[in-house]
C-alpha cells in the first residue's frame, strides 16, 4: 500500500521490535541481527501487506518466526548472564538500581519458556491481548490467563530479589 512508509515504520518499531528480540536470545548483537533481519523481511514483504491485519501485529509475527527459529537454531539460551543493559528504554531509568532491576527483569523472561516469553514481551510493548492472542496462535482467554500467571511468576522473583 502506498501510504505505508518503511521508514516510518522501521522507526516507529524498531526499538519495540529490538527488546522483543532481546526477550528471546538474551544477547544484544543477536538481538540486533534478528532485528535487522525482521526488518529486512518487511521492507521485502510490504508490498504484498494487505491492512486486514494490523500492521504491528504483522511486524511482531514476522519478528517472533524469525526468532523462534533462531531460538531452535541455536538451541541454547544464556541463562546465567545478565542480558547486555539496555540502552534509552526511558530517561528516568538512568539510576544504578532501575538498571539492575531491568537486566533482571530481561533475565527472568529469558528465562521463560518460549511462548510465555514472547506473550509476555508483546505485553509489555502494550500490545493488545487480542492481538498477542493473533501472533500466538491461541484465544485471547487463554492469553489472559498466561499474562496472569506469568506475572505472578516474575513478581515472585522480584520478591525474592528484594530479599
Amino acid at each position: 500500500m502506498h501510504n505505508l512508509n518503511f521508514d516510518e515504520i522501521y522507526h516507529t518499531y524498531w526499538k519495540k521490535i529490538f527488546r522483543l528480540c532481546m526477550g528471546y536470545v538474551n544477547d544484544d548483537d543477536m538481538a540486533k541481527d534478528l532485528c535487522q533481519e525482521t526488518f529486512i523481511a518487511v521492507f521485502q514483504q510490504l508490498p504484498n501487506f494487505r491492512q486486514e491485519a494490523n500492521i504491528g501485529t504483522w511486524i511482531y509475527r514476522i519478528a517472533t518466526n524469525i526468532c523462534l527459529r533462531q531460538v531452535h537454531v541455536e538451541k541454547r539460551m544464556p541463562k546465567n548472564e545478565l542480558p547486555y543493559q539496555i540502552k534509552d528504554i526511558s530517561e528516568k531509568e538512568n539510576k544504578v538500581e532501575q538498571e539492575k532491576m531491568t537486566n533482571f527483569l530481561y533475565q527472568c523472561i529469558s528465562e521463560l519458556p518460549e511462548l510465555e516469553r514472547i506473550i509476555i514481551s508483546l505485553e509489555l510493548e502494550e500490545m493488545k491481548q487480542k492481538d498477542i492472542a493473533e501472533v500466538v496462535g491461541i484465544s485471547a482467554a487463554n492469553v489472559r490467563v498466561k499474562i496472569h500467571r506469568i506475572k505472578e511468576r516474575l513478581t515472585e522473583k522480584f520478591k525474592n530479589y528484594a530479599i
